[in-house]
C-alpha cells in the first residue's frame, strides 16, 4: 500500500518564478566557472517550490475565474428567460388594448361613443393601455441592454480564464524542462562517481532556514512511500532492509535527527550513501543518492540537508532508501517506520 505526505508551499505573486527560472544560469556563472550541478539543482528546486506554490495559487484563481464565468452564463440564461416572458406580456397587453378599442383613432372613438362619459371612460382605458405598453417596452429594452452587457462580461471572463490557463501551462513547462535537464546531469555525474568508486566530495548546499520544534523529522519533506521494510523481491538478496521514499532525482535529503556522519560511500549496491550516528545509539542510512553535502566526521543538526536523492547503485528508479540500524554496518537494520513513529515522526 502506498501512502504520501504532502506539505504546503509558499505562494508569492503569480508567474514571477517564470522570470527567475529563465534568468537562472544553465551551467556557468558570470566568471565562466562551472557551477556545481548539485547546487544548481538545489536552487532550481527552491525556484520550483516557489513556482509550484504560484502555480497552485494561479490554478485556484483560475477555478474562481471559471466559477465567475459559469455564474455569468447562468445569469444570461435567466435574463433570456425574463426577456422571453416580457415579450409574451407585451404581446398580451397589445392584444388586450386592441380588443378594448386602443387601436381606434380618436375621431372614431368620438363617433362610436354613446355619451361623453363613455368617451371619457374609453379614453382613460386607452391611456392606461398605452402606459402599460410603453412600460413593458421600456422594461424589455432595459433587459436587452443588460443582457448585451452581461454577454460581453461573460466573454471577457472566459477569455481571461483561457489566458490564465495558458500562462500556468507555460510556467509548468519551464519548471519541468529546467529540472529535467539538471536532474539528468546530476544523475550522470553520480553514476560516474559510483562506477569509479570514488566520491567527488561534499557539495555545500545553501541550507534552508529551519525552525523545527521537534528533535526528529522525516528524511524528505514531500514523498510517496514505496517498498517497505522486509519486502521480498528479486532486487534484494534476502529481504528489503529499509523504507523507500519515492522522490524525484535531486530532492534534498534531510538528517532525521542531530548526529555525526560516520560514513560517506560512493560504490556498491547502495550507490552513493551517507550513514549518521545519533546520540541515542542508533544509526540512520541514506542511500542511492545523487550527491552528498556532508563530510565524514561532520556533525549535523535535525533537518539539515545532507545530500540529494537519486537512483545510484542497485536502483530501479529515483528514490531514497532509508534505514535505521543498531550498528553503522548493513545487516543490523530494524523497521524504520515504527522507529520514526516512536520519535514522533509519522510517515
Amino acid at each position: 500500500m502506498r501512502s504520501s505526505r504532502r506539505h504546503p508551499l509558499l505562494v508569492p505573486v503569480l508567474l514571477s518564478a517564470l522570470v527567475i527560472l529563465a534568468a537562472r544560469p544553465a551551467v556557468a556563472d558570470g566568471d565562466g566557472v562551472d557551477l556545481d550541478i548539485s547546487s544548481q539543482v538545489a536552487r532550481l528546486y527552491e525556484d520550483a517550490s516557489v513556482a509550484t506554490g504560484q502555480y497552485e495559487a494561479g490554478r485556484q484563481d483560475a477555478e474562481a475565474q471559471r466559477g465567475r464565468a459559469e455564474q455569468a452564463e447562468r445569469r444570461l440564461v435567466q435574463e433570456r428567460q425574463e426577456i422571453s416572458v416580457l415579450h409574451e406580456d407585451l404581446g398580451r397587453i397589445v392584444r388586450a388594448q386592441y380588443r378594448q378599442g386602443g387601436g381606434l383613432p380618436y375621431t372614431a372613438q368620438i363617433l362610436f361613443a354613446k355619451d361623453p362619459e363613455g368617451l371619457m371612460r374609453g379614453q382613460h382605458a386607452v391611456r392606461r393601455a398605452d402606459l402599460a405598453v410603453a412600460g413593458a417596452v421600456a422594461k424589455s429594452r432595459r433587459a436587452e441592454v443588460r443582457l448585451a452587457a452581461d454577454e460581453g462580461k461573460a466573454r471577457s471572463e472566459w477569455q481571461a480564464l483561457e489566458k490564465r490557463t495558458g500562462e500556468l501551462a507555460a510556467v509548468k513547462r519551464t519548471i519541468e524542462a529546467k529540472l529535467d535537464e539538471a536532474r539528468s546531469a546530476l544523475q550522470s555525474r553520480a553514476d560516474a562517481s559510483v562506477a569509479a568508486g570514488s566520491c567527488r566530495g561534499a557539495v555545500r548546499l545553501d541550507q534552508p532556514p529551519t525552525a523545527f520544534t521537534s528533535a526528529w523529522v522525516a528524511p524528505v519533506e514531500t514523498y510517496e512511500l514505496s517498498a517497505g521494510f522486509g519486502s521480498g523481491g528479486e532486487h534484494w538478496a534476502h529481504r528489503h532492509t529499509g523504507q523507500d521514499f519515492a522522490v524525484p532525482i535531486g530532492t534534498p535529503v534531510r538528517a532525521v535527527g542531530a548526529g555525526r556522519v560516520v560514513k560517506v560511500s560512493c560504490g556498491g549496491g547502495f550507490g552513493i550513501e551517507v550513514v549518521v550516528e545519533h546520540p541515542n545509539g542508533y544509526y540512520t542510512q541514506y542511500a542511492h543518492l545523487a550527491s552528498v553535502a556532508v563530510d565524514q566526521g561532520q556533525r549535523v543538526s535535525t533537518g539539515e540537508w545532507i545530500g540529494q536523492s537519486g537512483t545510484s547503485g542497485n536502483s530501479t528508479g529515483p528514490h531514497l532508501h532509508f534505514e535505521v540500524r543498531v550498528t553503522p554496518e548493513m545487516g543490523s537494520a530494524i523497521d524504520p517506520v515504527p522507529w520514526l513513529a516512536e520519535h514522533g515522526v509519522v510517515v
